[in-house]
Parts: C-alpha cells; sequence; structure tokens
C-alpha cells in the first residue's frame, strides 16, 4: 500500500484531514517565486516531502509560515522524546507534542512521531534507578503504553526503537539491552502495536543508508522480527550525510532489499553537512547528494517519503555537535533556497512527470 492511500486510510479511521498543502501554495511567496511546493511534487508521486521541527522555534512566524507551506510532512524533533513527556515517572507531559501536532494537523501535514525507545535524551529518574529486568519491562511498557495511546489515531508513524545497533552490527549497550537483551525490541513494537494499531511502525538509525555491517544487522533482525509476526511497517534510514565522507552509492539497492522484505522505508532526519566555510563547489555538490538521495526514494517504490531534519540552517542541531561543519539544510541561515532546494525540486518535478 502506497504513503498516500495508506494516509488516506488512517486519516479516515481518525476524522482527520488528508495530508496535501493547499493549493494556494502554489503561488504563495517565500523566497523561490511561484511554482509548487516540495510537499505538493512528492504528493504527485504518492510520496510525503517533509521537515523536522522543534517547540523552541515556534516564537519565529516567518520559519513556520514555509514550514507550514512548503511541506507535507513534519516530526516533532525532540518534544516526543522521553525526557519530554515522562519527566517524572508515572507522570506524563505531551504539552510540547502536542504543539507540534496540532500545526500540523492546522496546515494539512502528516505527523511522524519520534521516538518511543532511545538510549539518550532519558529523564534522571530512570537512568539514576537500579532496575529489575520485571521492574524495567513494567516501566517500558508503561512509557510506550501512555504515550502512543495519547497519539492514537493521530499520527502516521512510529519510530518505536531508534539507534539500537553499533556500527559493526552488535547491538548497542544501552540500559534496556543490558536489562532486558535483544527482546525488548519486539516487545516495544507488540506493545507499540497494541496502543495504536492504526500506526505505522518502525525501526531508526543513522549509517544505515550504505550496505554493510550495520545495515545487515537490521536487515537481519528485520527479518527474524517478520518471521515471529512482530508488527514491524517499516524501517527509518536517517541520512545524516557529511561531504567528507563521501555518498554512499548502495543506498538505492539498500532501500529495496528492505522493501523487498516487505517494509516501506523512508529517509527520516536527512541533512548533509560540510567543512565550513560553505563555497559555491561545496554547496553543488551538496545540491547533487540532496537530487540523489531523492531519487534514489523515488526509484524504490516502497520508499514512502524524505524528511529533512529541519529545512533551514538557522536551526540545524550539526554546528553544536560537529565543531566546524554545517550549512547541512536545504535553506540558509536566511530562510533562503540553496541549491539543494533547486535540486529536490528539479529531482521530484521530473518523477511526477
Amino acid at each position: 500500500m502506497s504513503y498516500r492511500h495508506a494516509l488516506a486510510a488512517l486519516t479516515a479511521a481518525a476524522g482527520l484531514v488528508l495530508a496535501s498543502v493547499p493549493a494556494s501554495a502554489a503561488t504563495a511567496a517565500g523566497g523561490h517565486g511561484p511554482g509548487r511546493t516540495l510537499g505538493e511534487l512528492a504528493a504527485a508521486t504518492h510520496r510525503y516531502f517533509g521537515s523536522a521541527t522543534d517547540n523552541p522555534e515556534f516564537t519565529d512566524q516567518a520559519y513556520l509560515d514555509i514550514l507550514g507551506r512548503e511541506f507535507g510532512s513534519t516530526t516533532a524533533g525532540n518534544a516526543l522524546k522521553w525526557y519530554a513527556t515522562e519527566p517524572q515517572q508515572g507522570v506524563f507531559d505531551f504539552t510540547q507534542g502536542d504543539q507540534v501536532l496540532d500545526f500540523a494537523r492546522r496546515h494539512h501535514m502528516s505527523f511522524r512521531a519520534h521516538t518511543l525507545v532511545w538510549h539518550n535524551q532519558l529523564p534522571d529518574w530512570l537512568t539514576s534507578g537500579t532496575w529489575t529486568a520485571d521492574q524495567l519491562r513494567a516501566i517500558l511498557k508503561n512509557h510506550i503504553t501512555q504515550e502512543a495511546r495519547h497519539y492514537r489515531g493521530k499520527v502516521y508513524s512510529w519510530d518505536v526503537v531508534n539507534e539500537a545497533f553499533n556500527e559493526d552490527g552488535t547491538y548497542r549497550d544501552t540500559l534496556f539491552y543490558r536489562t532486558l537483551g535483544p527482546g525488548y525490541i519486539a516487545d516495544a513494537l507488540r506493545w507499540a502495536h497494541e496502543a495504536d494499531p492504526h500506526a505505522k511502525l518502525y525501526l531508526n538509525d543513522y549509517n544505515l543508508e550504505a550496505i554493510g555491517p550495520k545495515s545487515d544487522a537490521y536487515y537481519a533482525l528485520v527479518k527474524s522480527l517478520k518471521a515471529q509476526h512482530v508488527p514491524i511497517d517499516g524501517v527509518g534510514f536517517q541520512g545524516h550525510l557529511a561531504l567528507q565522507y563521501g555518498y554512499p552509492d548502495t543506498l538505492r539497492q539498500n532501500l529495496q532489499r528492505f522493501a523487498d522484505l516487505g517494509l516501506d522505508v523512508a529517509i527520516t532526519e536527512l541533512d548533509v553537512r560540510m567543512i565550513l566555510p560553505a563555497d559555491a563547489e561545496k554547496l553543488a555538490t551538496q545540491a547533487k547528494w540532496y537530487a540523489d538521495v531523492t531519487k534514489a526514494c523515488l526509484a524504490v517504490r516502497r520508499c514512502v517519503g524524505i524528511t529533512v531534519w529541519d529545512y533551514t540552517d538557522k536551526y540545524s542541531w550539526i554546528p553544536a555537535v560537529f565543531t566546524g561543519e554545517g550549512a547541512a539544510l536545504p535553506y540558509d541561515e536566511n530562510l533562503t533556497p540553496k541549491p539543494a532546494y533547486y535540486a529536490i525540486r528539479d529531482a521530484l518535478k521530473a518523477a511526477g512527470r
């Protein structure tokens, strides 16, 4: 089932509006002149093109105008992570997540929910505790159940488990793996499905783009999960790329082999960083990479869409984490489209024709 058809069924069941960008966006101003938006162009290929966002950015109206107009999907970058949603044990706060969801619904955008289980950005009460397997299992089940139930029927998909493997394909040594073993992944998927049977359930990770030990580990895990009839619908390839490390030439083949298992695949957190300062040559290479990722997704029938990890360098996470690197997104710090924006648009236009 295509993204568009799945979304139509979901929104009809939940009483929501089918995600699409308003027709008026085709002629709206925004620094790139008239023409169909990325969201509209992607929808013409039965896919979405989205952007992540974060709550502090909701004070920037110029940013929000472009976000709501240009993109057909959004992801809450931090609002649904454990530290934000269960800051005290058994005490839930969905205020920030609801703010992003409300924006998405008002702008007729689909909503990717990120993330139920991750080793990072956990609340202190959880990381400082000493838990038996039974205790942690109950805590994990309750967290997943309460959060997924709160958004039941309101989200397109969940990144259920995020970043479960090391680069060499071994399981990441997390609180959940140490205490519960690898079975926590299957349990998390089952509990999420029980709480929200309509949401698409994903595993999500970085450095999956190329065929190698890490993506091989996910491939084996997914095959095992499907053999056990564990509910899983897709795999998210984050897509945090860097010019200095080269383009993942096996991306298309990798997406296809997961799709051949009967899964949806998606590019979920795309950005293409560079060593600063940016120059015309680097920006041209970046634009080609964005186009190539877009074309790789378009070439795989079950690649349902692409999400950039925010759309503007103004709010990119890259400079704070990778010293001396940045300029990773399709819009610059002044909310002006870069060559990457036009390269994405051209790739989508060609596929639509």
